[in-house]
């Protein structure tokens, strides 16, 4: 038995998305952009409720986990009351928005691309967090909540690495997210740690090629 890495960190953000993510940034013509990656039923709530405490001028750009609750997401917000557009609308933000439900699909790089720091859904309760690590490639800072079951490794390496930051509760997102916005030479240190974290942890694929390499058979040149 040999253990080869985690193949996740061997992921290359694409080029398009990348390009889409600062198309998105021009569009919505904001300074600062929070995003709340892959939530998970019930957090959303919960990001809603500390909302107030995140600076006006802050732009939220949710993406729920699972595109059937797109609309459930949307319901949530107006009855809330909280100025939101959504991404399928693919128009510039009208002033006083203050959600943007990232409701498509195979965009989240380009999510990333766009935002100043993100928070990783599915941590903030225990759903165990979905991917923090294409965060980490796109160079961007990471907070994860309390629940990391399913990255435990990858959580604490990216913490101990500088590249993310744990936090308690909704609240203290809050208190910690508007305190890294507000904080340039942060941002730019922890996405400079994410990125060195990404490239560090690569190359699973290529060693789980070689040891599969070396099991084929040798073919015969004179057989075919």
């Amino acid at each position: 038995m040999e253990v080869t890495g985690n193949l996740k960190f061997d992921v290359t953000p694409p080029a398009a998305q990348l390009e889409l993510g600062r198309s998105f940034r021009a569009r919505y013509g904001r300074a600062r952009i929070l995003l709340a990656a892959s939530t998970r039923e019930g957090e959303e709530a919960l990001i809603f409720d500390v909302l107030p405490r995140i600076p006006g001028d802050v732009l939220l750009v949710l993406v729920p986990r699972h595109p059937q609750r797109f609309d459930e997401v949307a319901s949530l917000l107006a009855t809330r009351g909280i100025p939101y557009e959504r991404r399928s609308g693919n128009a510039p933000l009208a002033p006083g928005t203050r959600v943007l439900l990232g409701d498509s699909m195979g965009e989240m790089f380009a999510y990333y691309a766009a935002c100043d720091a993100a928070l990783i859904g599915g941590s903030l309760l225990p759903y165990g967090a979905q991917n923090l690590i294409e965060a980490c490639a796109v160079g961007k800072p990471v907070l994860i909540g309390p629940h990391t079951y399913n990255f435990a490794e990858a959580a604490d390496r990216a913490v101990e690495a500088g590249a993310a930051l744990r936090v308690r509760d909704a609240e203290d997102f809050a208190a910690q997210a508007t305190a890294l916005l507000s904080d340039p030479e942060k941002l730019k240190d922890m996405g400079a740690r994410g990125l060195e974290f990404a490239r560090a942890h690569r190359g699973a694929t290529e060693r789980v090629v070689r040891m599969l390499t070396a099991l084929l058979p040798t073919r015969d040149p004179a057989t075919g």
